[in-house]
């Protein structure tokens, strides 16, 4: 029988593994044999809470975490705040995977007037600019938009030490398993930044 008790991951021959893993922001997609934190009480949230205001684990608790598009929704003045509560779970060498709505990739194929790439259909918004906007600001819900040199910048004021982007489905860390949350690869900026 496999154990799918929150914090704790699971390997393929089904044998318990005391890795802790924390998926921040997991919104209505919790993952199995993840800690799943988000701000709503949601089915499968296992930490109901807001992070600004400190997540209820023990320092150096946990060896990894990945967020999905979950840190644009943070004001921009908090932004370093909860980033460095995010190292602060982390175990040392730990490393935090954060998948970022890619500000530099749609201005390009706005530039280039890539209709196709936004997801905002043509019966919402018809023009390019428009897409451009209501895309980056996600209907609203996104507080702050992100490039690779911005995001670099924060993760450094949090205190992280090394900040490497990877691909869609690949990792620059230890944890292969760390890449199972990824979505989005076409609008997506995958950093992994490491304690």
């Amino acid at each position: 029988m496999r154990d799918t008790r929150p914090g704790w991951s699971v390997a393929d021959d089904g044998a318990r593994a005391t890795t802790r893993r924390l998926h921040w922001g997991c919104g209505g997609l919790p993952a199995p044999g993840w800690i799943n934190s988000d701000l709503r009480y949601l089915p499968g949230v296992d930490l109901c809470c807001d992070i600004r205001q400190g997540l209820p684990l023990a320092d150096a608790s946990i060896a990894y975490v990945s967020s999905m598009h979950a840190l644009q929704e943070i004001p921009y003045l908090e932004l370093v705040g909860v980033l460095r509560e995010l190292r602060r779970v982390l175990a040392p060498g730990g490393v935090l995977r954060l998948g970022l709505p890619d500000l530099d990739r749609a201005i390009h194929a706005y530039l280039r007037g890539d209709h196709d790439y936004f997801y905002v259909k043509d019966d919402e918004v018809g023009s390019l600019a428009g897409k451009l906007v209501v895309q980056m600001t996600w209907y609203g819900s996104s507080r702050v938009m992100f490039t690779e040199e911005f995001a670099r910048e924060l993760l450094g004021r949090a205190g992280f030490a090394r900040v490497a982007r990877c691909d869609f489905g690949q990792t620059s860390s230890r944890y292969p398993e760390i890449v199972t949350l990824d979505n989005r690869p076409r609008d997506t900026l995958f950093l992994e930044a490491e304690k």
